[in-house]
């Protein structure tokens, strides 16, 4: 009984590892998702954001971050669901829109990055400004 609780306790007690802990994410292997929203920006990963975030982004395409990103019906369907699928979990309350307002990566980038690597990136959004691994799902810039 001691070793059962003893074992609990120390599970209890391991931290799991948050998703700002991680340094490699899948990268996308959906060629329409690659392609539509890569011809813009990186196609992110879809883990970064809960399955709700992405439907709302989704369903508004025509005001994508103060751009017209619409697509055909097909298409839109199509990325809808592999990134609904591939998903963080829900949340509930207000779904996050922008990765870069999420508290982990807050966390993460808020003492290191130097104003002149944000002046070189232009936006927080860009990734592979200073990940060279991003787009293959590796952030770690050691």
């Amino acid at each position: 009984m001691k070793k059962l609780l003893l074992a609990a306790a120390i599970i209890a007690l391991t931290p799991l590892p948050a998703m700002a802990d991680r340094t490699s994410y899948k990268p996308s292997n959906n060629p329409t998702f690659k392609k539509e929203c890569g011809a813009c920006h990186m196609a992110f990963q879809p883990g970064f954001l809960p399955a709700n975030s992405w439907e709302l982004i989704m369903d508004d395409l025509g005001n994508h971050f103060g751009e017209d990103a619409s697509l055909d019906d097909e298409t839109t369907s199509l990325i809808k669901q592999y990134l609904v699928k591939k998903a963080a979990r829900r949340v509930s309350g207000e779904p996050p829109l922008r990765i870069t307002r999420l508290r982990w990566f807050v966390r993460e980038h808020n003492h290191e990055v130097s104003s002149r690597a944000k002046k070189k990136a232009g936006t927080m959004s860009n990734c592979t400004s200073c990940h060279r691994g991003a787009e293959r799902g590796y952030f770690d810039d050691d």
